[in-house]
């Protein structure tokens, strides 16, 4: 008898499934911690939490729950086209930023195209085309960042999509606004261009451009962002793109009709509305990313220099670290399955936070 799961192609049964950062929960059960006394540094979420008015918004929608959310976000997406200058039918939103990024490889890849991403890039880049039975094209990273003009020299006739993270998670490493101008411009206009920019408000003012405005000149750009992290909405999962609004239209046709829940919506708009509560976990993430980076060249070891809300250091035997990390009650993410075998990538959090990562790094590196 033939297995049903045997007859699904093999580009779908050959997918690793993503593993997320350790709950702590599942910590607390597997080493019998209190789970008060753990601290979570492994998936980047935002150590402040979620804006006041954020949550005022959630328990008013919460009195709504039982009615189906608006399928096409019509609040939500008139206000992110308010606030980045465009229409609403260049918004497309999604179940967290991921959600869009799985859109685009729907609509736009399938068995006999091609991806181009970078090594060390985002896992749900490989995972998304995989799914597509497309082809993928993995360009060596230069510097742990993307090598942009070999990326566009990897493009082929069969190409449709280029992935670009910026920054990139899980090295924080930043593309300059020259180069990437310059690689947009380079990139033939049948290729999409999926610029994924999931820590954009975590940028100093030094490197922050308005990349929204280059979608007016080139309408094979898809910026993707998401309210997970700076927001602190992870939770909820919320994010969205913005593109040519025929790129949109298409990328709706592939969409869950309710793929954004009604409190998501109403978190959102409530958090786009806090800017200063964005300000302040941006000024919060500088000051801490100066602790761990001082804590950690302290003790003889050196990190990728990030423009994320993270940082990944070079610890040596990185699976043995982290398990005595996880003894000491802190979690935090290995990246071997990014080619990064001796890095552990840490997010950034409180100060108190910080401060116990590297006591707890200090003494499993003395183990």
């Amino acid at each position: 008898m033939i297995d049903a799961c045997e007859l699904a192609p093999s580009y779908v049964r050959g997918i690793a499934p993503y593993q997320p950062g350790k709950p702590i929960s599942e910590l607390a059960r597997e080493m019998g911690l209190d789970e008060a006394a753990i601290i979570k540094l492994a998936s980047n979420e935002n150590p402040q939490g979620c804006s006041p008015a954020v949550k005022e918004a959630v328990e008013r929608e919460m009195r709504e729950v039982a009615r189906y959310p608006d399928s096409n976000g019509f609040a939500l997406k008139a206000a992110l086209a308010a606030h980045y200058s465009v229409s609403a039918a260049q918004v497309v939103l999604g179940n967290g930023s991921n959600d869009v990024l799985e859109l685009a490889a729907k609509a736009l890849l399938y068995p006999g195209s091609s991806s181009v991403y970078s090594q060390h890039a985002f896992v749900v880049y490989p995972l998304a085309v995989q799914a597509m039975g497309a082809t993928p094209i993995v360009v060596p990273a230069k510097d742990f960042g993307h090598d942009m003009d070999a990326m566009v020299a990897a493009i082929r006739a069969d190409t449709r999509v280029l992935w670009i993270a910026n920054p990139n998670n899980p090295t924080g490493t930043f593309i300059e606004t020259a180069t990437l101008q310059r690689t947009l411009a380079r990139v033939p206009s049948n290729v999409v261009i999926v610029l994924d920019e999931a820590y954009n408000e975590y940028l100093p003012d030094s490197l922050r451009t308005d990349t929204v405005a280059w979608l007016k000149h080139f309408p094979n750009l898809i910026i993707t962002r998401t309210f997970s992290k700076a927001y602190g909405l992870a939770g909820l999962r919320i994010g969205y793109g913005l593109t040519h609004p025929d790129t949109a239209e298409l990328l709706n046709r592939v969409r869950q009709p309710f793929n954004v829940s009604s409190v998501a919506q109403a978190a959102a708009l409530a958090g786009l509305a806090d800017q200063a509560f964005v300000a302040q976990g941006r000024e919060l993430n500088a000051a801490g990313m100066r602790q761990i980076i001082e804590g950690v060249t302290g003790m003889g070891l050196s990190y990728i220099p990030s423009c994320g809300n993270f940082i990944t250091v070079r610890v040596g035997k990185a699976a043995e670290v982290y398990q005595r990390l996880l003894r000491a009650g802190v979690i935090v993410r290995p990246v071997g399955g990014y080619g990064l075998p001796e890095h552990l990538r840490v997010s950034i959090g409180l100060p108190a936070e910080n401060e116990r990562f590297l006591r707890a790094l200090a003494d499993a590196l003395r183990t």
